[in-house]
């Protein structure tokens, strides 16, 4: 899976919940909400006033480990 700004929370959890500290270490304690499931990592990350960047490459480098 490659992640971008536009992709969805939710369907990243889908893919893979041991993704769950790295939205949990930057306050995104909300992931069992409904309305974070369906955000973006760059609508979650306005929100959360952290660095949608910095996410995605964190995201990113925990899928490469998979493949």
């Amino acid at each position: 899976m490659v992640i971008t700004k536009d992709t969805v929370i939710g369907d990243i959890l889908d893919t893979d919940f041991d993704v769950a500290p790295l939205f949990l270490e930057i306050g995104m304690h909300c992931l069992g909400c409904p309305a974070s499931r369906s955000e973006s990592i760059a609508e979650a990350c306005e929100v959360h006033g952290t660095d949608a960047d910095e996410l995605v490459n964190k995201l990113n480098a925990h899928f490469a480990k998979k493949a």
